[in-house]
Formats: structure tokens, sequence, C-alpha cells
């Protein structure tokens, strides 16, 4: 095995940044596509799910989004084993060609009034293809910026990354407010909210052409020179002790921590607003604006701190404050519903919280784990976490709400999972900060 430092093949400055710019663009595509389904998630409950109880269209809503992300595991053994492979470069140009194509056709979809129960099912359809995309680009993306990135602060240029989540959720939200702010109701729910998916194919177009000027990383080329590929990565990782252990830590601490925060902060918390709490859709959405905007430099200062103090510590802060803290914000939320700037304060809180969990993420994705099989290693814990907890926690959330009558008390499931995994975290994390992404 190799013992060459993974600096002395880095990129150069001026590389890694048209490098960055067009792996970060790509990303926040699959962002933008993949959440404009949660950010229209009540608008989508009565056109596709009609019932007499608005319940339970937004339950089914809600089932729809997590059925993408209950997929995106698939997406990950899938283009993550082709990722190591063949390549990391590849991957890229299949996953972002699948999304946008299935994200453009949900713009053409009829709704449940036009053609009944086909409706729901063409929907499903192509939030599977949603899915199966973001499955091999989530993750994937981490270990090909992480590996143009070199030694030295890879928390801090890797950091960038974790902010086209919240950059598609600002972008989505914004666009959503700006045409129903130009729209009447009836026109939005006619064809205004189908705008946004139309956009999407203009985006896939320039971050396409983006890709194509793309290099495979210098890390994979240096395996290439040396014939050290694996044939089989995710069956070499099962069989492995060190790395299953390391994909259980990344599957339950790092990823689904992460996972379990951004849904609470970034996508659950505007549902809670609009339909628990009863704040108009319009202040929802400001208020989200100016709560993402905030974590985009909290971020990047975990991302940086995590060089200076080490990955462990700051994720871990993360993990326990947010177990701590997720059941009295949203008390606080409910019970301060006339004051906006007080809410306002609360969701910058919960997003500094989010921050210190995904600012050095990226780069841990890939520091974990051994360069030959790493996108294999790397990709399927984070889709699973992120898809089967992350995304499925919406749903489960208001579920159990609605089972014991309460606003709040589904909240208890995301707080006992960040508590157990800082536990886990706290005892078993190992810190990668110096790792050499070449052994």
């Amino acid at each position: 095995m190799t013992d060459i430092s993974s600096s002395k093949i880095q990129a150069s400055p001026h590389s890694y940044r048209k490098v960055a710019i067009a792996a970060c663009f790509g990303t926040f595509l699959e962002w933008y596509d993949f959440l404009t389904f949660a950010t229209l998630a009540v608008v989508f409950a009565p056109l596709f799910f009609p019932s007499s109880d608005p319940s339970t269209g937004l339950l089914a809503s809600l089932a729809t989004f997590g059925v993408g992300m209950v997929v995106r595991p698939v997406g990950a053994a899938i283009f993550g084993s082709i990722g190591d492979r063949i390549g990391r470069r590849p991957v890229f140009m299949i996953t972002i060609t699948l999304m946008g194509i299935a994200t453009f056709c949900v713009g053409f979809l009829p709704t449940y009034a036009q053609v009944g129960i086909w409706a729901p099912i063409l929907l499903v359809i192509l939030r599977l293809l949603q899915g199966l995309s973001a499955g091999g680009e989530i993750g994937g993306s981490a270990v090909y910026l992480t590996e143009h990135a070199g030694d030295s602060y890879r928390g801090f240029k890797t950091s960038f990354l974790q902010l086209m989540g919240p950059l598609g959720i600002l972008i989505s939200t914004l666009q959503i407010a700006l045409l129903q702010s130009y729209l009447t109701p009836e026109e939005f729910l006619s064809w205004g909210w189908r705008v946004p998916f139309w956009i999407s194919l203009i985006l896939l177009l320039i971050a396409f052409k983006a890709r194509m000027a793309l290099e495979e990383t210098p890390i994979y080329l240096q395996l290439s020179k040396t014939e050290t590929q694996s044939k089989s990565p995710l069956r070499e990782n099962l069989k492995d002790p060190e790395t299953r252990k390391r994909m259980f830590l990344l599957f339950f601490c790092i990823s689904a921590g992460g996972a379990v925060l951004f849904f609470c902060v970034q996508v659950y918390t505007p549902i809670f607003l609009k339909t628990s709490v009863k704040l108009p859709s319009q202040l929802v959405d400001q208020l989200s604006v100016y709560a993402t905007l905030a974590l985009l430099p909290l971020t990047i200062f975990a991302g940086w701190l995590s060089d200076k103090v080490g990955r462990k510590p700051v994720v871990v802060s993360g993990l326990i404050l947010g177990a701590a803290l997720i059941l009295p914000a949203f008390h606080l939320l409910q019970n301060n519903s006339d004051s906006t700037v007080f809410i306002a304060l609360i969701l910058i809180c919960l997003s500094a919280i989010l921050a210190l969990v995904v600012g050095p993420q990226t780069a841990l994705l890939a520091e974990l784990f051994p360069a030959k099989t790493r996108n294999s290693a790397a990709t399927l814990p984070h889709n699973l976490a992120a898809g089967w907890i992350g995304g499925l926690l919406p749903l489960i959330v208001t579920w159990l709400n609605q089972q014991w009558a309460s606003n709040v008390v589904g909240l208890w499931y995301p707080t006992i999972f960040l508590a157990s995994g800082a536990v886990v975290a706290i005892l078993y994390l190992p810190e990668t900060r110096k790792a050499n992404l070449l052994n």
C-alpha cells in the first residue's frame, strides 16, 4: 500500500476551484430537484392525494417524499460500486442526467382530478428515479471533492459542498414564494407549482456542460496506475471488520445525525409552522430563508473548526446539542407564534446545531475509508441513513403526532436517535483529520 501523501498529487488551487464549482453546482441541482418536492408537500397533498381529511392527504404526500429517500441506498449500492470500478467522474454524468430528466417530467404530470389514481402512481415512479439518482450523487460527490482537496484544510475546503442542500431549499423556497406573490392561489394550484420543475431543465444543461470538463480525481488515477482498483468493492467492504465498523459509525452517528437534524431543521420545521402553528405560508417561507442564510456561514465555520480541533469534537457537540434542544425548540415555536423575531432566532440556533454535524461531514465521508473501496463504503451507509432515517423523519414524526394527538410528541424520535448517536460517537468514532487519503 502506498504511503505517498495525498497533498503531493492534489490539484492546483485554480484547478481545485474549477472542480469544486462544477461538483457543487451539480450537487446543488440534485438537491434543488430532490427537495422542491418537500417544499411543495403541502401543495401536492390536494392535487395528487385528495382526501376529506387534510391530514391524511398530507401524510400521503410526505410518504411519497419518503419513497424517494428509501430507494437512495439502492442507487448508492449501484453507483458507488461503479465509481470504485471505473472512476468517480462517469457516475456524475449518469446521476445528474437521471435526476434532471425525472424532475423535468414532474412538471408535466396530470393531477388526480385529471387522470385519477394514475396521477400519484406516476408521481411515485418519478420520485423513485430521483431517489436512485440522489443515491449515486450524494456521498459520491463528497468523495470526489475530498480526493481533490489534498491534506491541508480539507474540512474547510469540502464544507462548501454541504451548502448545496440548504441552497437547493433556499432557491426553491424563494422561487415558490415569488410565484405565489405574483399568481392567484387558483393560478398557482393550476400551473404555477410546475414552474420550478420546468426550470430544472435549464439548470441541468448548465450542470452537464460544467461536468463535461471535470477530470478524474488524482487519487483514483493513482490507483489506476498501480492497478489497485477493487473488482468487488461492496463485497470487500462488508467482509472487512474494520470497514464494517466504520460504515456503521458513518451510518449511525455522522450521516444519520446530520440527516435527522437536516430534515428537522430544513424540511419538517416549515411544515410544522404551516400546519401546527398555523402561520401564513409566505411568512414561514421568509423565516426559512433567514434560517438558511444563517446556516451557510455557520457550516463553513464548522468545517474550518474541524481542521483546528478535529472532526470528532465538532460532530459530537452537534449531536449532543441536537438531542438536548430539539424538543424545547419546537415547544417554544408552538408557544410563541406571535413573535416573528423570536421564531427566527430559534430557527437560527437550530441551524447552528445542524452546521456542527454537517460542516465536517464531507471530509469525514472520505477520510474514514481506504481509497480503493472508498466510494462504495461511503455512499451506501450515508444514503441509507439519509434515506431511511432522515427521509422518513417527517412522515414518522407526523404519524406519531397524529397517534398521540400532539403537535410535538413525535419529536422524541429524533431526540432519542441523536442522543444514541452522540453516545456511540463518543465511545467509538475515530479522529480522521490527518488521514492520508491514498491509503
